[in-house]
């Protein structure tokens, strides 16, 4: 009976004791939010920018949130009140429940640090939970410094057709440092590969894919974008301290798995990196001028603004390095080269073994370049795989050289802005018209291309208004929705295919009248080059129309276009011929020639002329228009 007694008053001033450290903790985390109530730390805009909260610009108390995943916030207002969200992450901090990787000191050590820095929190009353998780990723993850990482343009894929932006995190460098052991960065669409190519696209544009950050070694993304892609890559290294990366670092570990909204043009890979570098520097402001469009170029130039960039690298791709190797090597020689690639490799061939060791050498390393970069992206071949191992061993016995020393290309963000604005002047058939066009981005062949890559057109959402000046009336000329050319240029040692895809509005000449007709043109061909800055192409084309005039009201059509591209110090020039017709008989045939006055880099004069002939009618086109960059 006794012991029965013991035991429950042991009991009694155990629940006591307990009840009364609840109270006493409940006391003091009620403290901490009212002092950080008083202080207005939820309006402070280091926690705006670690919960991603944007205010609204006309109603002060209003925020909106981009993270669309409810494992990130505490509270259940948290996504639209910062306030709410800041006084459940501090009761998180004190709770017992969830325990270990999930308890709030667990998932938010970001969050933790910054309060604990205003709060001066009790550490006493935390809890202890053993964050296994965490403790195991930061073994990996020792970042001091950190990179911006601009994998350059890539028209065959949606995705990638502006370019792309990753972070490199670097730790201190020693003289075993490589940048192939740091991690890289990325935020990107979680999509789904069954849908093709227009649903895609669709679920791009329209926020129909959640996004996703994700840290991975950077040398998968070498592999990637430099070898696979074939695509250069810029690197940016940022003037962020070691603390600050730590800030960036930590934070990224909250957004592990956590799912945000996800826009192709808006808020995309670009946009979301400059709001990890808010984290890391408060104090700047990158993402309030990306309303409409955040294109990757544009987002570095304003990181450059902000005085962020400390030092620019150029890593170019494999296809780069080989095309230089090829252009080293004497024009003689390029007959053995094609005799290594497409027979059985035999270095006793009487013309090889004439050469000397260099080029020996120079030889066989540019056919065991040329030899791999066909190779991806396609099945292992043994065939292939026997004689590159074949090259490899040929050329361990010549003394290791570099790979041959590239001339880094203009820095695409030193190149003209992406939207453009355009007021003309010209002449039509007789008649003067004024006409005012607008596109938000990016690049026409005949644009100023330093910085831009040669032979690629980008044109994404742009419009034009035409004025006729002597009844005053005002009409949509066009309204295009995508206009993107792909020019590659054809040479002994690489068959590239050229394309061109573009669709919308556009107002042409048809049964007797001018008429706005929707359409989707396309079509495939070859380009060549004449020289270092000319180049010509052919393509064959089709279009699909839909005019009132014709019969079936949606007509499609067959046929050609060919023209050159030329570049001279005053600007870009082009020239083009082009001819379809139609199942129902109507054909078009149109000539034209373009010159691209470059002013400064966001200046530009067009001269253009046109000739049309139609089924019963032909005239002539000329006008002369300017074009502004911003």
């Amino acid at each position: 009976m006794y012991l029965k007694y013991t035991f429950l008053s042991v009991f009694t001033c155990l629940l006591a004791s307990a009840t009364a450290l609840a109270a006493d903790n409940s006391s003091y985390i009620h403290k901490l939010q009212q002092r950080a109530d008083d202080s207005n730390l939820w309006q402070h805009r280091e926690w705006l920018n670690l919960g991603h909260y944007r205010q609204s610009k006309i109603i002060t108390d209003n925020y909106s949130n981009a993270v669309d995943d409810e494992h990130f916030f505490y509270s259940d207002n948290g996504k639209t009140s910062p306030q709410a969200e800041l006084d459940a992450t501090l009761a998180a901090f004190f709770s017992e429940q969830p325990g270990g990787n999930e308890h709030a000191l667990c998932r938010s050590p970001a969050r933790f640090n910054w309060l604990n820095q205003h709060l001066q929190i009790d550490a006493a009353r935390l809890p202890q939970p053993v964050c296994s998780d965490y403790i195991e990723w930061r073994s990996h993850i020792h970042a001091e410094s950190a990179t911006l990482v601009f994998p350059t343009y890539q028209l065959n894929s949606p995705s990638s057709m502006f370019g792309h932006t990753l972070l490199r995190l670097d730790p201190a460098e020693d003289e075993n440092w490589s940048d192939w052991l740091s991690y890289a960065v990325n935020f990107g669409a979680n999509i789904n590969n069954d849908d093709n190519s227009l649903f895609y696209a669709w679920k791009g544009l329209t926020g129909g894919y959640p996004g996703q950050f994700i840290v991975m070694p950077y040398y998968e993304k070498i592999k990637e974008y430099n070898r696979i892609e074939k695509r250069d890559i810029w690197e940016y290294r940022l003037n962020l301290q070691p603390s600050e990366v730590e800030l960036l670092v930590t934070h990224l570990w909250e957004l592990k798995d956590i799912n945000f909204d996800y826009y192709f043009f808006t808020e995309n890979c670009s946009y979301r990196l400059l709001e990890l570098i808010e984290v890391a520097r408060p104090g700047i402001e990158l993402t309030d001028e990306f309303v409409i469009t955040a294109i990757p170029a544009d987002t570095i130039r304003s990181v450059e603004d902000a005085g962020l960039i400390e030092s620019t690298s150029f890593r170019p791709s494999q296809e780069t390095v080989t095309k230089q190797m090829i252009t080293d090597l004497p024009t003689e020689d390029y007959a053995v080269l094609e005799t290594f690639l497409e027979q059985p490799l035999d270095t006793q061939d009487p013309a090889f073994q004439a050469l000397d060791d260099a080029r020996q050498q120079a030889l066989l390393g540019t056919t065991y370049k040329l030899l791999r970069l066909r190779q991806n992206r396609k099945a292992r071949d043994p065939e292939t795989a026997s004689k590159s191992h074949l090259l490899l061993a040929k050329l361990s016995r010549y003394p290791k050289t570099p790979d041959p020393l590239i001339t880094p290309p203009v820095k695409p963000e030193t190149g003209h802005l992406s939207k453009r604005l355009t007021l003309g002047a010209l002449e039509r058939d007789g008649h003067g018209y004024t006409e005012l066009g607008m596109r938000m981005s990016y690049h026409s062949l005949e644009d100023n291309e330093a910085g831009y890559m040669r032979g690629a057109q980008i044109n994404i959402f742009g419009m034009a208004l035409r004025r006729r000046n002597s009844t005053g009336t005002v009409y949509l000329q066009s309204a295009n929705f995508a206009d993107v050319f792909s020019l590659s240029p054809r040479s002994r040692f690489f068959s590239p295919l050229s394309w061109r895809v573009r669709g919308g509005l556009e107002r042409v000449f048809s049964d007797d009248d001018e008429r706005l007709v929707g359409h989707v043109t396309g079509g495939g061909g070859l380009a060549w080059s004449l020289h270092e800055d000319s180049m010509v192409y052919s393509l064959l084309t089709a279009r699909l129309e839909a005019n009132s005039t014709f019969t079936y009201k949606v007509d499609p059509a067959l046929g050609a276009a060919a023209g050159g591209l030329y570049h001279s110090a005053i600007g870009t020039g082009r020239t083009e011929i082009n001819a379809e017709k139609f199942t129902g008989g109507e054909y078009r045939i149109n000539f034209s020639l373009t010159q691209n006055l470059v002013l400064s880099r966001n200046n530009a004069l067009q001269l253009k002329f046109k000739r049309e002939w139609h089924n019963d009618r032909d005239f002539n086109e000329v006008g002369l228009s300017y074009n502004f960059f911003f």
